[in-house]
């Protein structure tokens, strides 16, 4: 079971601890994607361990001798930088969240926090356009404020031709321009929405005509 996450000189029973823990700590649809283990160059009978996990980042130091394991987690939301650099031995692997908090490990092997890097920064990618995602479905609930209730007649009605204006003469006496009413601000927020790309040309269209047939 463990096998898998021990490609890259991981100490295995290292590793079959911290895969007894997570088994512990995973939520459902969670899924453990990497497991890294210190290797400290004099005495390295209890590693500091890194997992990853499509849901956050998971760092553990043994305690009382290595009878228990603690642990600090980040989900991939709040963290906003991942590190690594290189050393003569080992290299260096840390994160840093949205309220400042860091957290690393050294002594690590290098292709191990290549490893951790590599898949760091996919996660954080896939998370960048989930938010993307996120915001955008935000702002498209927040156009929906106005509310359109006639959209089965405005299609009805959209391939009718619309009447010839009738020219008026306007008369001698120059008149102020109306003040923009409800109306003109309900159109500019639509064509807003349309300019934006929140909504497409064909329910633009019907949009506008359900306002105009409001008249």
């Amino acid at each position: 079971m463990i096998e898998k996450f021990l490609k890259e000189e991981q100490d295995p029973k290292a590793v079959e601890k911290i895969y007894k823990r997570l088994e512990d700590l995973v939520t459902t649809g969670e899924e453990i994607l990497y497991i890294a283990v210190q290797k400290k160059p004099i005495v390295n009978l209890f590693p500091d361990c890194i997992a990853l996990t499509n849901k956050r980042i998971l760092f553990f130091t043994p305690a009382n001798l290595g009878l228990t394991i603690k642990f600090v987690d980040f989900v991939w939301k709040d963290i906003i930088d991942v590190y690594t650099k290189e050393e003569i031995i080992g290299a260096i692997f840390s994160v840093k969240s949205t309220n400042g908090a860091e957290m690393g490990v050294d002594y690590l092997p290098k292709v191990q926090a290549r490893k951790l890097y590599q898949y760091a920064q996919e996660r954080k990618e896939a998370e960048r356009e989930a938010r993307r995602l996120r915001d955008l479905e935000e702002k498209r609930a927040e156009s929906g404020s106005i509310q359109f209730d006639n959209a089965g007649r405005a299609s009805a009605q959209q391939a009718a031709p619309e009447p010839e204006p009738v020219h008026i003469p306007a008369p001698p006496v120059t008149q102020e321009a109306p003040k923009p009413d409800e109306l003109t601000e309900k159109l500019k927020k639509l064509r807003m929405l349309f300019d934006n790309g929140l909504i497409s040309q064909e329910e633009y269209n019907h949009k506008k005509l359900d306002l105009l047939n409001d008249l």
